[in-house]
């Protein structure tokens, strides 16, 4: 055995050579990695008794990609071209081994080896997409002529990894290795190859899969057709679909060519940044400044939930999919018989869809019982708060708690926007508060506010932000304000957004220019969507706001056939001209001075305040970063992922000038664009949001 540098060790097993990496914690490809390959390969290739070569990783797994913090440094040792040129070139067959994942540059080390072996457990996959990025390696090049075009094409545009099992129908593996026993394996295979001749087997010369697809340009149009809504506004796509075009027409090195040139244009461009900015933002929204990590975590095994609605129902199925009981209470049976009954419906068309087994609904469902007694919950661990909000009813609510659940509990709210501290006061035990602010529907939207009240204990900030992670959410901590983060922000938008209308510009231009910016809808469109008739009293209703004028015509959004747009019987809106004179009868009525409102001053007058109330919540502590700031809007709101966020945008706009429009906007319009005074003071040092240090 040698080591051919701190990472890399090169030993034999009888006339076969094992390279083995050791990087922790995935063996990403940094430059030790690769000065360690490209070192082991020159000797074992030196070394007369070495006929095979089998590269291997040490630890959870094999090459897990690149090491994305080298990304936009100078190079340093070996690149990754002159790794895969002495592995591929080589005269001696290379056998990569592969356990854990082999994703990206992973994958694409092992597609310049002659043969390619996997435990079962194994996953193999491009995901480079995720970051605004193609495969830069060969991988746009190499995997069509091993899996063919149309595999490939959904693997490097989905980011999705296939399981061995898979790799190995498809061809991308060769053989599948017992759990434990991958090195004998792999050695063994390289012998074989060794004892029976084999030729070296190049994927690079493999043309069979691509040339079956020469001169069918329909395949391509077919698949950008049917993916064209989920590739909206992303670059990424488009460009590994080109690739893949060159390497089913043009010969492999004019491909490789046409992908580094792409690869490139995309690793400078702005939603390469945003992607990758977004990748570390989604992790160190997890850490938390001055929480100590030897903090204990409670036990949550039980969990209790007041309310069947809607909410409750969903948030009920989080903690059902982990595996974790769940008992509602209801204060009538009528009411908890139909939550019970949603969350089974719920769970029936997610198995009609394929998604889950019949016997996984019944496993599930057996978690869940009902009752209309506090008392019942008096033993859980957790217990959920998602009644109506209103303030007297969840302080009674928590007063009752406070009397009923055992000392330890959890005693959590899922207010949207009340002041937690007010409820924690109806208890004696305010340490044991904490808001847990899921978004609608519950069972599907990914973000979860964890809420920090005055007195919240460290050990149930650090089981909150632990649980999330065990129920599939993206938690991010936030403090107490009116609308926590997200909604406080969304409040700047939509107070915008009808203001704009009254000015002269329609519903669906606003609309159409928060989508073209990347929004999944408008905001005019949303509101159609979930219902006018949200919090609308039609007895109380005094005709005093557009929204209640439009219920008052029966125009309750998408479910009465009408709201701000026409519907037709398949829900296609239509911009309705009835809209369009009763905006402007009520903006006359209102004092309005309609004019014409271009694209640009929507999208600022809309975007820009967000930006600003974004600096108002890290002035005021109620964030810890404004990376956090965008995690939230991009899993609860909407926010086109390839624009990174708000506060993300914020600096790549430059503060200066978005400073410089509030403070116009302020001019014209009035106090309600007064900006933030950490705006100011970053705007005027040239500094970013992404300078601040996290907040404790």
């Amino acid at each position: 055995m040698s080591a051919i540098n701190s990472v890399t060790q090169l030993r034999t097993d009888g006339n076969v050579g094992v390279i083995s990496i050791n990087f922790p914690p995935v063996n990403a490809l940094s430059a030790a990695v690769r000065d360690g390959i490209h070192g082991a390969m020159q000797a074992a290739l030196q070394e007369p008794a070495i006929e095979a070569i089998v590269l291997i990783c040490e630890g959870s797994t094999f090459i897990a990609g690149a090491d994305i913090t080298e990304f936009g440094k100078p190079p340093a040792g070996a690149s990754l071209g002159e790794v895969q040129r002495i592995v591929e070139e080589s005269a001696k067959p290379v056998v990569a081994a592969i356990h854990g994942t082999a994703l990206g540059g992973g994958l694409e080390v092992a597609l310049v080896c002659h043969w390619r072996i996997a435990v079962p457990s194994a996953r193999l996959g491009l995901p480079e997409v995720n970051i605004g990025l193609l495969p830069g390696a060969g991988g746009t090049q190499r995997l069509p002529r091993i899996v063919g075009v149309e595999k490939a094409l959904e693997m490097m545009t989905s980011g999705s990894p296939v399981k061995a099992a898979e790799a190995l129908e498809i061809g991308l593996i060769d053989e599948l290795a017992p759990e434990g026993g991958l090195q004998a394996a792999a050695v063994a295979l390289a012998r074989r190859v060794v004892a029976e001749k084999r030729p070296l087997r190049k994927v690079r010369e493999q043309n069979d899969k691509v040339l079956a697809a020469r001169g069918q340009p329909a395949l391509f149009e077919k698949f950008r057709s049917a993916n064209a809504r989920k590739f909206r506004g992303l670059a990424a796509p488009e460009k590994i679909i080109q690739c893949v075009e060159a390497a089913v027409n043009l010969p492999i090195d004019e491909g490789l060519q046409l992908e580094r040139k792409l690869f490139l244009e995309l690793m400078q461009g702005p939603q390469s940044a945003a992607l990758r900015y977004y990748f570390f933002a989604s992790r160190q929204a997890w850490q938390v400044p001055g929480l100590p990590k030897d903090t204990p975590i409670l036990p949550v095994e039980t969990v209790g939930i007041l309310g069947a609605g809607t909410m409750g129902a969903g948030i009920a199925m989080n903690f059902l999919n982990a595996g974790i009981p769940v008992h509602i209470v209801e204060t009538r049976q009528e009411a908890l018989d139909r939550g019970l009954a949603t969350i089974r419906k719920n769970y029936e068309n997610t198995a009609k869809k394929g998604r889950l087994q019949p016997e996984d609904i019944e496993k599930r469902m057996a978690l869940l019982t009902g009752s209309l007694e506090l008392q019942q919950l008096a033993d859980v661990d957790l217990v959920i708060e998602a009644v109506f909000e209103n303030m007297e009813v969840k302080k009674d609510i928590f007063k009752r708690l406070d009397q009923t659940c055992k000392a330890g509990a959890i005693l959590a709210s899922n207010t949207s926007a009340l002041d937690l501290n007010e409820i924690a006061s109806a208890t004696t035990r305010p340490e044991s508060v904490i808001g847990l602010h899921f978004f609608s529907p519950a069972n599907v939207m990914k973000l979860l506010e964890v809420v920090r009240g005055a007195h919240t204990s460290d050990s149930v900030i650090a089981t909150s932000m632990q649980l999330a992670k065990r129920i599939g959410k993206v938690a991010v901590l936030v403090g107490v304000c009116p609308g926590f983060v997200g909604n406080r922000i969304l409040a700047q938008r939509q107070r915008e957004a009808n203001a704009l209308i009254m000015e002269g510009a329609m519903p669906w231009a606003v609309d159409r220019v928060l989508y073209q910016f990347g929004f999944p809808m408008g905001p005019f469109a949303m509101s159609d969507l979930a219902g006018l008739d949200l919090g609308w009293n039609k007895e109380k209703s005094s005709s005093s706001t557009l929204r209640e004028v439009l219920c008052e015509m029966d125009r309750r959004g998408q479910k009465s056939g009408a709201g701000f747009y026409d519907y037709d019987e398949k829900r296609t809106a239509v911009p309705s001209q009835l809209v369009e004179q009763t905006i402007a009868d009520f903006a006359k009525k209102k004092g309005y001075s309609t004019r014409e409102v271009s694209d640009e001053e929507i999208l600022e007058r809309c975007i820009y305040p967000m930006i600003n109330e974004g600096a108002k919540i890290l002035e005021e502590g109620m964030a810890l970063r404004a990376s956090d700031i965008d995690v939230v809007w991009v899993n609860g709101y909407g926010w086109p992922i390839h624009r990174g966020g708000p506060m993300f945008h914020g600096d790549q706009v430059g503060l200066d000038k978005v400073l410089a429009k509030m403070q116009e906007f302020e001019r014209q319009l009035g106090p309600q664009f007064k900006p933030a005074k950490l705006l100011e003071e970053l705007a005027g040092s040239g500094r970013k949001f992404s300078d601040l240090k996290p907040a404790r």
